[in-house]
């Protein structure tokens, strides 16, 4: 049977009553995968031209990709090393998301989460239990990029700043309030070439997940995304959250507290980055300095765009951007091409994705509403 994507409606008359159930809820959850794999296949092709305008071979650039990401199990675990923090700061965009808001500022999240933990650290770290010790970073991480990113949500529904710009700014604030701490009063005076806050001793860093050499973050970042969605499907809260993302107005009307859900979703969001700042302190750095700032907020926002702000699906979308940026380091040693070549990959996917967000809702074969009932 043949299906045109234009016909003004699509007949599947022929199919046994029965089966139309399962061909709408696969038809429904299609329409996400298919548009987004087709995003991925389009902003290969494009980044194909330009690898081939600057004289070098795509099909060597991917094979070399899969091979730093994927080719092997020391990839592997490179991979998912990377994908921890970023199923973080998607959240950070994700949940927002979901009341309408594009909130971009997650970087700023991190850095101060990263800073919050260290200083929490300090009168701790090597007095108190190791866990506690970690606990109470992960408090002080989350806290504050809790406010940092609800203070973008508080500006856009009680003053009507615009959630996007204001939290871009608010990044570059939070980096340079970061090198401020980490250059000042924070600073370790035993680090001279990189200025870092007190290293956090051997037993007190974040361990590893037995049999592998990836980090407890990785498993914290599932069990947030698992969360999160819980929240989102599964509870008043979330349902709330989608109604006032849908129409504000409406939920007003119908007396939702949509100010409270905006700050409050917001702030959910901000701690989610600011927990990925204490993960990168605690589990990888081992310090807060100006390693910080690596990019992790502004990838996951292409994260969460290309899983559709699903928090399942961020999972393993983040895993896949994690294998990209890990394979960053082989392609210039083998290529001789520069590190930032994956910065160029992720703007042009993004760039297509963001472009083929207008073809949703255009393919009535993804709509079981507008198919012709089986007589």
């Amino acid at each position: 049977m043949t299906i045109e994507a234009n016909d003004p409606v699509i007949a599947i008359a022929e199919k046994p009553a029965s089966l139309r159930p399962v061909l709408e809820w696969i038809a429904r959850r299609a329409e996400p995968v298919v548009i987004g794999l087709a995003a991925i296949l389009i902003g290969l092709a494009l980044f194909s031209l330009f690898i081939l305008a600057v004289g070098k071979s795509p099909a060597t650039l991917f094979q070399l990709m899969y091979t730093g990401g994927f080719g092997s199990w020391f990839s592997v675990q490179n991979s998912l090393s990377r994908a921890a923090p970023l199923l973080l700061t998607a959240l950070c965009v994700a949940l927002p998301a979901r009341l309408g808001l594009v909130i971009i500022g997650g970087e700023g999240a991190v850095v101060l989460g990263g800073v919050a933990a260290a200083a929490m650290a300090l009168p701790f770290a090597g007095t108190a239990p190791v866990f506690l010790t970690l606990m109470l970073m992960a408090i002080a991480a989350m806290v504050v990029g809790g406010i940092w990113i609800g203070l973008a949500g508080f500006l856009r529904h009680y003053r009507g700043v615009n959630e996007t710009i204001s939290s871009l700014l608010l990044s570059y604030i939070a980096i340079a309030l970061m090198n401020q701490f980490v250059e000042g009063l924070l600073r370790d005076p035993a680090s001279l070439n990189k200025p870092s806050t007190r290293p956090l001793p051997a037993e007190y860093m974040l361990g590893n997940i037995p049999g592998m050499d990836v980090h407890w973050g990785l498993v914290i970042g599932i069990l947030a995304c698992v969360v999160s969605w819980i929240v989102i499907e599964a509870t008043s809260y979330g349902f709330a959250a989608r109604i006032a993302g849908g129409n504000v107005r409406a939920a007003q009307i119908q007396g939702l507290p949509v100010g409270k859900l905006i700050a409050g979703f917001t702030a959910l969001a901000g701690s989610f980055a600011g927990l990925a700042g204490m993960i990168e302190v605690a589990a990888v750095q081992g310090s807060a300095n100006a390693s910080l700032a690596a990019g992790y907020g502004y990838t996951g926002i292409l994260v969460a765009f290309l899983a559709r702000h699903n928090p399942l699906a961020i999972i393993p979308v983040a895993i896949l951007l994690g294998g990209i940026d890990a394979s960053g380091g082989l392609i210039q040693r083998r290529m001789g091409l520069p590190d930032a070549t994956v910065l160029v990959l992720q703007g042009t996917l993004f760039i297509v994705i963001l472009f083929c967000e207008t073809f949703y809702g255009r393919f009535k074969i993804f709509n079981p509403d507008l198919w012709k009932r089986s007589l």
